[in-house]
């Protein structure tokens, strides 16, 4: 088990900064998600970590040892840094057999051929993989294939694994597996894991701690899965993470107004985490947290209504903007009441308020 920290790390490309003076600490034991949009610097942060680039300023420490700083000129090489890596494609190689590719970290490390087979052994038992050991990856499934290259940064190092998007190319059900696969090999081996995704939903369900990152490379915030969706640090947060509406209100005197071209007054009190020094603000909530109530003065249009086994989905028109709305199945006739053309109340239930035009 191995603990992580990276101190004041910054990775520029010609004139673009990607990252810049970026802290991270991953606990030892821990398996930490770094989520994130696409280009906000996650695989970046990879790299640094493996010695695959090298930062224009900071510092890499892997177990307390250092493995790069700019200001002292230490570099530890990849291949001595004891981190195994999963990537994406799997990037098994074709032309060698299931255990020839679990072997080939060992090889390139010298590691006497007595030595070799128990550890290979060993780590196709905690994928499930020993009786494949004479396949080819071609007589293979995607499923089958990405347990291979879990298995080869396993013989790497048990102490610290790197995901970067493993799951992303297997199917659904697949990716379900994997993500307990994942987690009980993790508690069987005690190993620290840091998993890159764009995925929240499977950070939230692998992750003991998750890191959001904003599209500027700076983190947002960093918590369980529960911190996240009940106390967002801003309205990125909120959006970034599950399904999401914004909504524009303003507050004159006492009451709060949908600040729309017909202003609909929808409170009598204005909340305490209502932004200071505004008027004006956007209402985050989840489709979860409207609910249908034909007494309410706030009146929508059903545009779209679409049955999930244990939800329906609906899209609503307020005052010409669309909105997502979720109401859990209750099995009787009120499921029906609520078509497609229908116009009815709509009435808030939890949310937050954010800055408007602020989305960090």
């Amino acid at each position: 088990m191995n603990k992580v920290e990276l101190k004041n790390i910054t990775v520029r490309y010609d004139k673009h900064t990607v990252l810049k003076n970026f802290d991270l600490t991953v606990e030892s034991g821990q398996i930490l998600g770094i989520v994130g949009p696409s280009g906000c610097g996650k695989t970046t942060v990879v790299r640094a970590i493996c010695g695959f680039l090298d930062p224009q300023e900071g510092t890499v420490s892997i177990n307390g040892n250092v493995m790069f700083d700019r200001s002292k000129r230490m570099n530890v090489a990849p291949e001595r840094r004891n981190v195994g890596v999963v990537f994406q494609d799997y990037a098994v190689w074709p032309h060698l057999s299931v255990y020839d590719n679990t072997a080939y970290p060992l090889k390139k490390h010298g590691v006497p051929k007595d030595k070799i087979r128990p550890q290979v052994e060993e780590a196709l038992r905690l994928v499930n993989m020993s009786s494949y050991a004479n396949y080819m990856p071609s007589q293979l499934s995607g499923g089958q294939q990405q347990r291979v290259a879990i298995a080869r940064a396993l013989t790497s190092s048990n102490d610290l694994l790197i995901m970067d998007e493993p799951i992303t190319n297997l199917d659904a059900k697949l990716r379900e597996q994997m993500l307990v696969e994942i987690r009980m090999l993790q508690e069987k081996l005690g190993t620290t894991i840091i998993y890159i995704t764009h995925d929240q939903e499977a950070a939230m369900q692998l992750c003991d701690k998750i890191v959001i990152m904003q599209p500027d490379g700076s983190i947002a915030q960093i918590g369980n899965d529960e911190e996240i969706m009940s106390k967002p640090a801003n309205r990125f947060v909120f959006g970034f993470v599950g399904v999401s509406n914004f909504l524009p209100v303003c507050r004159e005197g006492s009451k709060l107004y949908l600040d729309y071209e017909n202003k609909v007054c929808y409170s009598d009190t204005v909340p305490a985490d209502f932004p200071k020094g505004t008027d004006k603000a956007d209402m985050g909530i989840r489709p979860m947290d409207i609910e249908f109530d034909e007494n309410s003065p706030v009146k929508a249009k059903i545009v779209s209504a679409t049955f999930f086994g244990n939800i329906y989905n609906y899209f609503i028109d307020l005052a010409r903007h669309e909105y997502r709305v979720q109401r859990i199945t209750t099995g009787n006739e009120e499921d029906e009441k609520y078509v497609e053309g229908l116009e009815t109340g709509i009435r808030f239930l939890s949310c937050r308020y954010f800055e408007r035009g602020n989305s960090q």
